[in-house]
């Protein structure tokens, strides 16, 4: 096993978390990722509301008796979001690991350090890494150009945001993007964070409560099966080639586009109808370049038993046999 600051901090034998998905972060996943040995996290918002959040996290203590977490994306909304009864929702429940992700997580602090929460913050850029770690919280997850979801507007990879985060900032790091194997843990290791952060990987796994054609489908893609829409809207996501994807680029190649001129190609409910009923082409659903590297539908707890295992099998073993003395 592996022993860094991030398994010492939040107490969990592999240096791997599963983070928040919407839709996808659900009490069976996220207790199967715990039961592995690793760190995953209930999204707070696919819960419902905040009360329901706490049924969910007492659901998950009754699957699994090692730590998992909550995460709470902060996003501007014309319905407002009640993140102050999230909060304190996460509180009353007894959690101590949130991952924060969206806007700034600074008016939240207070709370979650008086209750003894630790809290890992979702970036995207080294700047943002920076602050982060100047307004208190315990440790960064930076997210590489790879990923899936929101990468940023400065499209770094990993290779080089890894290495350029862990030079300006001394809190512990979750290399996020690109990652899903025993190589990209290693590599995440060696470029000077403390774990790997894995999504895409972990909804191609027997516990992830989504519809098999999407398993599959994951299985089946490559490295070209990700389609970056809103780049012109200056809000880039990263999403899996379909139809409906294809749709939105078309349209703002087009230019001048706004977000009506996609919003109903975009529509969340839309989305859900391929995760839950596993109809591939009716909505925009979350995917990383990492499909490339995915070829099975493990269970949590095989995955990061493999990877752990061929993690240090590369560092014993083939790295190992390169050093001369």
């Amino acid at each position: 096993m592996f022993k860094t600051r991030f398994t010492d901090m939040f107490g969990v034998a592999a240096p791997i978390t599963c983070g928040g998905m919407t839709r996808v972060g659900k009490v069976e996943l996220i207790a199967a990722v715990a039961n592995a040995g690793a760190l995953g996290f209930i999204t707070a918002h696919t819960a419902g509301r905040p009360e329901d959040l706490a049924k969910a996290v007492n659901r998950c203590r009754d699957l699994t008796d090692k730590p998992f977490g909550v995460n709470l994306t902060i996003l501007p909304s014309i319905t407002p979001i009640p993140y102050d009864e999230y909060r304190e929702a996460i509180i009353e429940s007894g959690v101590h690991i949130v991952e924060t992700a969206g806007n700034n997580p600074q008016p939240h602090l207070p709370r979650f350090k008086e209750a003894g929460v630790k809290v890992i913050h979702k970036c995207t850029s080294v700047r943002h890494a920076v602050k982060a770690q100047s307004i208190g919280v315990d440790c960064v997850s930076i997210d590489g150009f790879e990923c899936a979801g929101h990468p940023g507007e400065d499209d770094v990879g990993g290779l080089i945001l890894f290495p350029a985060t862990a030079d300006k900032i001394s809190i512990p790091i979750i290399a996020s993007g690109g990652i899903a194997d025993a190589r990209g843990l290693v590599a995440a290791l060696a470029l000077g964070c403390d774990g790997a952060n894995m999504g895409t990987r972990f909804m191609a796994t027997v516990e992830a409560p989504i519809h098999e054609n999407v398993k599959k489908q994951i299985v089946a893609n490559d490295e070209r099966s990700t389609n970056l829409i809103f780049r012109t809207l200056h809000n880039t996501a990263r999403v899996a080639k379909n139809e409906i994807s294809d749709e939105v680029v078309a349209i703002e190649t087009r230019g001048n586009a706004t977000f009506a001129d996609v919003k109903d190609l975009v529509a969340g409910t839309r989305g859900a109808i391929v995760l839950d009923e596993g109809e591939m082409d009716a909505g925009i659903w979350s995917a990383g370049q990492t499909q490339a590297l995915i070829h099975d539908i493990p269970t949590c707890a095989e995955l990061v038993s493999r990877i752990v295992r061929e993690a240090e099998e590369i560092i014993r073993g083939r790295l190992g046999a390169m050093a001369v003395v």
